[in-house]
């Protein structure tokens, strides 16, 4: 028995392993993968082999995967951010469930379902995945996009209204027996939330602080999955969520300052348990239903996925999404989600639906959640099929004695607005058409090209420049036209835009040496303006602002000696540090001395000559 346990806990790790990277390889996403290789291990392929135990427990255990993602999701939301959400949660939420559970109950009458029923199933298809589409999300970098924002209060508010439609199923049956939920359980329910966010609020931190006094890395990690756990234990037991749960503690969490290191411990738990869920997913569709009504159920996959994405679509442009904006909310959210199963499975129990019906919708649910990221793959096929391809580069006439701007964004504007204003010649270089065609409207010489291409940069003759601006916003750009540029013409001095510590070390790898960070300068001003409205005096904000650049640069050269060893630019910063705070009390304590020195001699000077002039 042991023995058969470690080889299905072998098929699933393995499973996890090779799934994502064989979906990422293929360019179907991770998800999509996850399913796949659920289909390959489940009970209708090579199940058998291995005594495959019951589906359906792996899936309950996976969905804890959901309430960790949610636990970490809610990380990210501080209190005032979700409250700023309230619009998109209770507005464009509600919206979206009872329009799609009308339209999808109409359908179902006019199929011949009763009134009941139809409403019942329709409100059960209304619900989206939260774990397909949050994971999705988070996979294609659209999560803090507009639309992945707008997703996520849609997802938020249906699993709020998940648990009324759970309790109150008994509602839809063609009996009509009472909801199981009375008012005692809904004054519980009430007070289970009020109690999570109470204990939440004012024993979390303390909780975590007293751990991390300790200094024991395990102790913090056994507390943060603790924290889900019991979140999730005392949902689950007041009838409530557990994902609803774990998401406001970890909201009430995302303010603490524990919060990266939270983060940090739950995140492989997180992941490991969600890829368990989808390859539970992948398990459970039931091949022998699919074989005997492929029609209907893919009548029915087709029907859901496509009305979802077209009332979302309608929606988002509602709330002022764009096209392509409202057309990826559509896409995201159409499939059918977790609670649907829970619903189908109690419709079924409490005679709502016959156990046929609740195994083929099942199975659609199953396929749609399948179908959402093949959806999104081809929505951005579609796109790229479809975008006017870019123009040819130009090449821009050769100059002598001018300078050259690569990148012509915000940084690379104010450049070349001074060199306009000196009347000093420059040739500009972007390769963002929308950019170009922009700036171009205002007169200023831009060519679309890319500087890291050297016959693009022969030809803006940059062999005859006097220097050579680098302001490309991103890194690896920036440092593949630093090297091209420092190779071929050596001798022509480059002045660099850096985003960051480490971009600078990485071109002072190359040789260049004139680099400015874009935020450090601006920094310091806004520092000055501060110190002065804080009442210092000019003298000593002069003396505290060159005390820290002069030492902020120190350590910068200092930090690039091993600025791939993070440990020792750690432990660096440390030390800065120390050495800042020592140099600014000496500043201040010279600065003082300075002062009663001056204040004494004014004195010695008062009283001298109080004494030659008695009269005064």
């Amino acid at each position: 028995m042991v023995t058969a346990q470690l080889i299905q806990v072998a098929v699933f790790l393995a499973a996890a392993a090779i799934a994502a990277p064989l979906g990422r390889f293929l360019r179907m996403g991770s998800v999509l993968g996850y399913l796949a290789l659920g289909v390959v291990i489940g009970p209708y392929v090579l199940g058998p082999l291995y005594a495959l135990d019951d589906v359906g427990k792996l899936l309950h255990f996976g969905e804890f995967g959901v309430v960790m993602l949610l636990f970490v999701i809610g990380l990210e939301l501080r209190p005032v951010r979700l409250w700023a959400m309230r619009s998109a949660i209770f507005g464009l939420g509600v919206a979206q469930l009872i329009a799609t559970a009308i339209v999808l109950a109409a359908i179902g009458v006019a199929l011949g379902l009763a009134t009941g029923q139809a409403l019942f199933v329709g409100l059960a298809l209304s619900l989206s995945s939260t774990a397909f589409a949050l994971q999705v999300l988070e996979e294609k970098g659209e999560i803090n996009t507009r639309h992945g924002r707008l997703a996520f209060s849609v997802l938020l508010f249906q699993d709020l209204a998940a648990i009324p439609l759970i309790a109150l199923v008994p509602l839809f049956a063609l009996g009509g027996a009472k909801p199981t939920m009375d008012i005692s359980a809904a004054v519980l329910a009430i007070l289970t939330i009020l109690g999570v966010i109470v204990a939440g609020r004012f024993l979390l931190s303390r909780l975590y602080r007293f751990v991390a006094a300790t200094g024991v890395r395990e102790a913090m990690t056994a507390s943060a999955l603790l924290t889900v756990v019991g979140v999730a234990l005392v949902m689950q037991v007041a009838g409530l969520s557990p994902a609803l749960g774990s998401f406001i503690a970890g909201a009430l969490l995302a303010d603490s300052e524990y919060r990266h290191q939270i983060e940090a411990d739950i995140a492989p738990f997180e992941g490991l348990l969600l890829a368990v869920f989808f390859i539970a997913v992948g398990m459970s569709i039931d091949i022998g239903v699919l074989v005997a009504k492929p029609g209907a159920l893919l009548a029915i996959v087709a029907g859901l996925v496509v009305l979802k994405a077209i009332i979302l679509y309608l929606l988002g442009r509602r709330w002022r999404l764009d096209s392509a904006a409202a057309r990826r909310l559509g896409l995201v959210l159409s499939q059918g989600g977790e609670f649907a199963f829970v619903l189908f499975g109690a419709g079924a129990l409490q005679g709502v639906i016959d156990q046929p019906m609740a195994n083929l919708l099942t199975l659609a649910v199953t396929l749609s959640m399948a179908a959402t990221p093949v959806l999104l793959l081809i929505d951005e096929a579609v796109t790229r099929a479809f975008r006017p391809e870019p123009p040819e580069y130009e090449m821009p006439p050769g100059s002598e004695r001018h300078v050259i701007v690569a990148g012509f964004g915000r940084f690379g504007q104010i450049v070349a607005r001074m060199l306009r204003a000196r009347r000093i010649p420059f040739t500009a270089l972007d390769s963002n058409i929308e950019q170009v065609d922009f700036v171009k409207r205002f007169g200023s010489r831009i060519y679309y090209g890319d500087a890291g291409r050297l016959d693009i940069l022969r030809a803006a003759g940059t062999d005859k420049a006097l220097a050579f601006v680098l302001a490309i916003d991103n890194v690896d750009n920036s440092v593949r036209v630093a090297e091209l540029v420092r190779r071929n013409f050596p001798d022509l001095p480059i002045y660099a835009r850096a985003r960051d510590r480490i971009h600078v070390h990485k071109l002072m790898d190359l040789g260049v040496t004139i680099i400015e960070r874009e935020t450090f300068l601006s920094a310091l001003e806004l520092t000055r303006r501060l110190l002065r409205g804080l009442g210092l005096s000019p003298a000593e904000v002069k003396r505290l602002l060159e005390t820290f650049k002069r030492q902020d640069e120190k350590r910068l050269f200092d930090d690039y000696k091993y600025y791939t060893d993070v440990e020792k630019v750690r432990a660096n910063a440390l030390t800065a540090a120390v050495e800042l705070e020592e140099l600014f009390a000496r500043d201040v304590k010279e600065l003082d001395e300075q002062v009663a020195s001056l204040i004494g001699e004014r004195r010695d000077d008062r009283g001298s000559n109080g004494s030659a002039r008695p009269d005064e």
